[in-house]
C-alpha cells in the first residue's frame, strides 16, 4: 500500500512537472515569437502603448470600432524600441515652433537687408555730396550759376524723393520666408548699382575734385545725370522683379503625398525656390489641413488582414523569402472577401457620422435658440447686468459639448480643435449674429490650414529637394519636392502649350432664308 501510494504520488508529481515544463516552454516561445517571427530581431519596432490601467487589446474580440473612435488619439503614445521617452503631436508642434523661433536669431536673415540699406544710403547721399563738395572746398573759385542751378536743385530734390519712395516700396518689404539661396536678379541689381555709383565717384574724383572745376552748373548737371540713371535702374528693377513673372508660362501640379489631394497653379518665369515659395503660400489657403488620423484606418485594416496569416515551417529551414511569398499568396487569395469587409466598414462609418451629425445640428440649434431667448431677456435688464458674448458662449457650450465632442472623434478631427478655440469661435458667431449653420461650417467639413491655430498646423518648416539648382528658372518637366515633418508636396512643372487661334468669317447674308408658301392648301 505504501508502494502504491508512493507510486501514485510519484506519477502525480511527474505529470505535474511535465505540465509545468510544457507551460514554461510555451511561455518562453510566446516571449520569443515577437522578436524572431520574421528573423530580424535586431531591427527597431514601433508600437502603440495603451494608457495605464487599460489593456492594449480587450478580452472581448468583438470590441466595436465605436469605442476606438471615442478615445482616438487622446491617450495613445508612440514609442520606439530604443527610446524610453514618448512624444505626441502637440510636442512635435511645440518643437517645430521653437526651432522656427530660433531661426530668427540667425544673422543670415538680416544680412541682405543690411547690405541693401548701406548701399541705398550710399546711393542717396552721392548726388547730394556731388553738389555740396565744390562749394565747401573751393567756393571762391566757382563761377556763378544763378537761376539754372536753382531749378536743377529742385529737380534733384523731387527725383530723389520719387526714388526714395520707389526704393522703399520695391526693396524694403517684410521678408515672407527664408529661402536657401539668394535671389539672383536682386543680387545682380545690387551689384550693378554698386558698380555704377563707384564709377561715378571715380570720374568725379579725377575730373572734378583733382582739377577743381570752376563750372558749377556742369557739376550740378553731372549730379542730375546720376539721379536720372538711378531712376532708370529702378525701372529696370521693376521689370525684372515684378513685371517679368506676371505672364503665366508654366502650370504646376501640386500633389500631397499622403492622401493624393492636388491643386494646379499657373506661374510665370520664376526660379525653383521662388516657385516653391508661391506653392507653399497657396498651400495654406487651398489645401485642407493635414489629418494623419484619417490614414490609420487603411493601415489598421491591412495589418489586421496580415496578422491573421500564419506560415509554418515544416522542414525547419530559415527561408524568409519563401515565407514572404507564401504570405503574399495567402493575402491574394483573401482579397476576394476583403472588399466586402471594406464596403460594410465604410457604410457603418457613414451611418455613424450622419447620426452624430444630426445630433450635433439639433444640439447647436437648441443652444442658439436659448441664446435668442437670453438676448430677449437681457434687453429688459439694466445696462450693468447684460452678459457679454464670452459669457454667453460659456453658458450654452455645455449643452452642445458632448454632441460636438462625439462628432469630432468620429470624424477624427478632435486634435484640430481645442475647447478654447471652439469657445472663441462661438463667441465670434454670437457677436456677429451668425446662424447655427455658420457656426457648424467649420466643424462639419475640414477647412484650409489657415483656418486653424498655428500650433496645430504641423507644417511650418519645409525642405526643398530638387535635382536642379534652386536658383535655376522653371522649365518643362522639372519635378521638385517640398518636405515637412509628416508629408511632402510633389510639384510637377508643365509648360503651357502654344495655342494657335484662327478666325473664321461667316457672311451675315448666309443666315437669311425665304419662306415660300404654296397657294393651294388642303381643305
Amino acid at each position: 500500500m505504501d508502494t502504491e501510494s508512493t507510486y501514485s504520488g510519484y506519477s502525480y508529481y511527474s505529470s505535474h512537472s511535465k505540465k509545468s515544463h510544457r507551460q514554461g516552454e510555451r511561455n518562453r516561445e510566446r516571449h520569443k515569437s515577437p522578436r524572431n517571427k520574421d528573423g530580424r530581431g535586431s531591427e527597431k519596432s514601433v508600437t502603440i502603448q495603451a494608457p495605464t490601467g487599460e489593456p492594449l487589446l480587450a478580452n472581448d474580440s468583438t470590441r466595436t470600432e465605436e469605442v476606438q473612435d471615442d478615445n482616438w488619439g487622446e491617450t495613445t503614445t508612440a514609442i520606439t524600441g530604443t527610446s524610453e521617452h514618448s512624444i505626441s503631436q502637440e510636442d512635435i508642434a511645440r518643437i517645430s515652433k521653437d526651432m522656427e523661433d530660433s531661426v530668427g536669431l540667425d544673422c543670415k536673415r538680416y544680412l541682405g537687408l543690411t547690405v541693401a540699406s548701406v548701399l541705398g544710403l550710399l546711393v542717396f547721399l552721392t548726388p547730394i555730396a556731388f553738389i555740396l563738395l565744390p562749394p565747401i572746398l573751393w567756393r571762391d573759385e566757382l563761377e556763378p550759376c544763378g537761376t539754372i542751378c536753382e531749378g536743377l536743385f529742385i529737380s534733384v530734390a523731387f527725383k530723389l524723393l520719387i526714388l526714395l519712395i520707389g526704393t522703399w516700396a520695391l526693396f524694403f518689404r517684410k521678408q515672407r520666408a527664408d529661402v536657401p539661396r539668394v535671389f539672383v536678379f536682386r543680387a545682380l541689381l545690387l551689384v550693378l548699382i554698386f558698380l555704377f555709383v563707384v564709377s561715378y565717384w571715380l570720374f568725379y574724383g579725377v575730373r572734378i575734385l583733382d582739377s577743381r572745376d570752376r563750372n558749377y552748373q556742369g557739376i550740378v548737371q553731372y549730379a542730375v545725370s546720376l539721379v536720372d540713371a538711378l531712376l532708370f535702374i529702378h525701372y529696370l528693377a521693376i521689370v525684372l522683379l515684378e513685371l517679368r513673372q506676371l505672364q503665366p508660362m508654366f502650370t504646376l501640379q501640386v500633389v500631397r503625398s499622403t492622401d493624393g489631394e492636388s491643386r494646379f497653379y499657373s506661374l510665370g518665369h520664376l526660379s525653383i525656390q521662388r516657385a516653391a515659395l508661391v506653392v507653399l503660400e497657396n498651400y495654406y489657403k487651398d489645401f485642407t489641413i493635414y489629418n494623419p488620423n484619417l490614414l490609420t484606418a487603411s493601415k489598421f485594416r491591412a495589418a489586421k488582414h496580415m496578422a491573421g496569416l500564419k506560415v509554418y515551417n515544416v522542414d525547419g529551414t530559415n527561408n524568409a523569402t519563401g515565407q514572404s511569398r507564401a504570405m503574399i499568396a495567402a493575402a491574394a487569395r483573401r482579397r476576394d472577401s476583403s472588399h466586402n469587409e471594406l464596403y460594410y466598414e465604410e457604410a457603418e462609418h457613414e451611418r455613424r457620422v450622419k447620426k452624430r451629425r444630426a445630433r450635433l445640428v439639433v444640439a447647436v440649434e437648441e443652444a442658439f435658440i436659448h441664446i435668442q431667448r437670453l438676448q430677449a431677456e437681457e434687453q429688459q435688464k439694466a445696462p450693468g447686468e447684460v452678459m457679454d458674448p464670452r459669457e454667453a458662449a460659456q453658458a450654452i457650450f455645455p449643452s452642445m459639448a458632448r454632441a460636438l465632442q462625439k462628432y469630432l472623434r468620429t470624424t477624427r478631427q478632435q486634435h484640430h480643435h481645442s475647447m478654447e478655440s471652439i469657445l472663441q469661435h462661438l463667441a465670434f458667431c454670437i457677436t456677429n449674429s451668425m446662424t447655427p449653420k455658420a457656426f457648424l461650417e467649420r466643424y462639419l467639413s475640414a477647412g484650409p490650414t489657415l483656418q486653424y491655430d498655428k500650433e496645430r498646423w504641423l507644417s511650418t518648416q519645409w525642405r526643398l529637394v530638387s535635382d536642379e539648382a534652386v536658383t535655376n528658372g522653371l522649365r518643362d518637366g522639372i519635378v521638385f519636392v517640398l518636405k515637412c515633418l509628416d508629408f511632402s508636396l510633389v510639384v510637377n512643372v508643365k509648360k503651357i502649350p502654344f495655342i494657335i487661334l484662327s478666325e473664321e468669317f461667316i457672311d451675315p447674308k448666309s443666315h437669311k432664308f425665304v419662306l415660300r408658301l404654296q397657294s393651294e392648301t388642303s381643305v
